[in-house]
């Protein structure tokens, strides 16, 4: 396994592995990984020939105030997990070689990113697109690897790929839980013992929701209502939005009638944390 970080040496190993007819899969973090990113990983090096993860904390995807700074990172640690699953090539660029000095382009979408955590990070699925264009033309890969867990990006880059002819096939993953429920998350380091056991709060609330799903309620101030009232019986729990959008627009919907995503954000004490299940019909 080569730990690279320049644009070149990625694209000089991808272009020998070209050369020998093989296939490339790709895996954009922003490292510090956990079983989540392995899970990606996993079906990345199952399903083709050679692999590269990029590790780039996107400062463009971070707005004022946000945990930039304090993002967790341990390149060691993450080379490890590469190197065990089998990894190829581990992109980890500077800033500079990702947004070199007069850097003055974007890739922005309408309507999938205004709502949910668009709302709440108004910048940020602006620096997630352009981020994930410009890995996207340097790895050349033949598909790409998402988590559910960040369901309104899986979608929003799926509909890049498909506005933008971008070649590459994207591939949503399952999301990973802790035992007890939990999603796993980097941030969730940030979390103290307390908020740990706090923070079940987000997967047992969208398990009630699910239930009364599954139980034939199909009005979605109903099933939020739920939710919210769930969550909010745990005092360190504070929430950011909970709604049920359309699958495919990511819009509000009233009632159940298709695929809708059941996502909610809430903050455990000053750490935000999100979760969300897909229900279709």
């Amino acid at each position: 396994m080569k730990v690279v970080s320049t644009i070149k040496e990625v694209r000089d190993a991808v272009r020998e592995w070209r050369k020998e007819g093989l296939t490339v899969g790709f895996v954009p973090t922003m490292g510090y990984l956990h079983e989540g990113h392995k899970s990606l990983i996993d079906k990345a090096v199952e399903e083709n020939d050679r692999v590269v993860v990029s590790i780039f904390v996107n400062p463009t995807q971070f707005g004022p105030n946000e945990d930039l700074e304090s993002y967790p990172r341990d390149l060691e640690r993450d080379s490890s997990l590469c190197s065990d699953s089998g990894v190829n090539v581990i992109f980890t660029p500077q800033r500079e070689e990702m947004y070199p000095e007069g850097f003055c382009t974007s890739i922005n979408m309408t309507g999938l990113t205004e709502n949910l955590c668009g709302k709440s990070r108004p910048v940020h699925f602006g620096g997630v697109c352009t981020v994930v264009t410009k890995l996207f033309n340097i790895v050349a890969p033949d598909k790409a690897y998402f988590g559910q867990k960040d369901a309104q990006q899986l979608a929003i880059i799926k509909r890049m790929v498909s506005d933008l002819n971008l070649n590459i096939e994207v591939v949503g993953c399952p999301i990973i839980r802790e035992e007890d429920g939990l999603a796993k998350s980097s941030r969730n380091t940030y979390l103290s013992k307390e908020e740990r056991r706090a923070a079940v709060i987000l997967s047992k609330s969208l398990k009630l929701g699910l239930e009364a799903i599954n139980s034939g309620e199909r009005n979605s101030r109903n099933i939020i209502e739920l939710i919210k009232g769930n969550i909010e019986s745990e005092k360190l729990a504070k929430i950011d939005y909970v709604q049920i959008v359309d699958l495919l627009s990511m819009k509000d919907v009233e009632t159940i009638e298709k695929p809708v995503l059941v996502a909610i954000a809430v903050y455990i004490g000053k750490t935000r944390l999100i979760d969300n299940f897909i229900f279709e019909i």
